[in-house]
């Protein structure tokens, strides 16, 4: 990926970031208010156990089992408190206590204990209530000729609320910058080569449609001269060689590229199987020895004697060889010469193919393999579109192939592609 394409991938990467920073937001907020909805549960049902246990402790008429008085160890008549601080709980909230008569009359037991506000006289089961500005939780219940009521302040729930809250905005600055920066980061190296990739799309469609410009352009220009006026039988006759040349050389740029195409799309190589080198590069000379002896070229084989075996796509490595072999023989001069070795070097098995053309320079070897692209040293057009290596270095990624660049010993160029050998030879 060039560099002028970096800011288009952060800048992708950074809303991506964003939105995944806003969710996990969103589910930090909904985790923390549920962590303070448990805790406040959890506490207010410990606080109403505590309160409904006060009334297990008092007499059956509302007298209290001996003691002293419920804040500050005040008494009542009919017995005295023992229910100040729960013996389990010294420094817990103390219990605050009042007796309701028959008539109505309220009798706060010790002398901190405040008044009970009118409207909480016929309280029965826990509820949450306000007494002299303070939060508590109020139940009732008879005992005997009074009706008792007990309530204990919720300070505790408030400040283990607080307690949460302040965690939490503590933690989400650290939280979300940490997942804004890790969503970043995760977001370039997933965006590099989907934006590489599509970059690649746009440039392949760009040389396609410049590929295939030229052969149309001369198609049209002839058709053109053609229907303008009578000409000689000679005249349609180059015109129609012309025009068979270009649309032989749109048929393999569209053979090609569709090839690639389904390449592609294929989620899967086809299956593989085992090869021999040997056999094949024979194969394929063959099939080119038409084209070698129009172009007064030499093609041999030179292989092993024993049989070199790989496991991999028949159909792959037949195109593979087909490409190399045909690549070669464009570039060669006439009377030239084009060599296909087959052998194993450091326990792999590899296939390479000579020419006598005019070599690669190193300088290019980086990019001979990328989709549309020419040797500035071809002298001469070949009718390629630069689709051939393109096709043969997908192959090789496919197989788990390796290339190997080099000068051919008559000073041409040498493309070799090893596999590691199967266990079939």
């Amino acid at each position: 990926m060039t560099m002028t394409h970096v800011p288009a991938v952060r800048r992708q990467s950074i809303r991506v970031a964003l939105a995944a920073t806003g969710v996990v937001a969103v589910a930090y907020i909904a985790i923390s208010a549920g962590v303070v909805a448990f805790a406040t549960r959890d506490l207010t049902a410990q606080i109403d156990q505590r309160v409904m246990q006060t009334f297990t402790r008092l007499a059956p008429d509302g007298g209290v089992a001996g003691g002293s008085g419920a804040g500050d160890g005040g008494g009542a008549s009919g017995g005295s408190l023992n229910l100040g601080r729960d013996p389990g709980r010294p420094f817990g909230a103390p219990v605050l206590i009042w007796t309701v008569a028959a008539d109505g009359t309220v009798t706060p037991i010790g002398n901190q204990t405040p008044a009970l506000p009118a409207a909480l006289k016929a309280v029965s089961s826990p509820q949450d209530a306000t007494i002299d500005g303070t939060s508590v939780r109020i139940a009732g219940q008879q005992m005997g000729s009074v009706y008792v009521i007990a309530a204990q302040d919720t300070s505790q729930v408030a400040d283990t609320q607080a307690t949460i809250a302040l965690g939490v905005l503590l933690i989400a600055p650290f939280l979300l910058g940490a997942v804004f920066v890790g969503a970043t980061i995760v977001g370039q190296r997933v965006a590099q080569p989907i934006e590489a990739a599509r970059r690649r799309q746009l440039e392949f469609t760009a040389d396609a449609s410049h590929e295939l410009r030229t052969p149309l352009s001369v198609i049209e220009a002839h058709t053109s001269l053609a229907l303008a006026t009578e000409r000689d039988a000679a005249w349609y006759r180059t015109a129609f060689t012309k025009v068979e040349r270009e649309s032989k050389r749109m048929r393999r740029l569209l053979e090609d590229m569709l090839w690639l195409a389904r390449f592609d799309a294929a989620a899967e190589p086809p299956p593989a199987g085992p090869i021999d080198l040997a056999v094949l590069a024979s194969q394929t000379a063959d099939r080119f020895a038409a084209v070698a002896e129009a172009r007064h070229l030499r093609l041999s084989v030179q292989a092993t004697a024993s049989p070199v075996v790989i496991a991999a796509s028949a159909e792959l490595v037949d195109r593979l060889v087909g490409v190399l072999v045909d690549n070669a023989c464009k570039y060669s001069p006439e009377g030239g010469a084009v060599g296909v070795t087959v052998g194993v070097e450091a326990g792999r098995a590899f296939v390479a193919v000579d020419d006598s053309g005019p070599g690669i320079p190193p300088d290019e070897r980086e990019r001979i393999f990328n989709r549309f692209h020419r040797s500035v040293t071809t002298a001469a057009d070949t009718g390629g579109a630069g689709l051939g290596l393109a096709i043969g270095d997908a192959i090789v990624q496919a197989t788990n192939g390796r290339w190997s660049l080099g000068s051919s010993p008559s000073g041409g160029a040498r493309f070799a592609v090893s596999w590691g050998r199967s266990s079939v030879g």
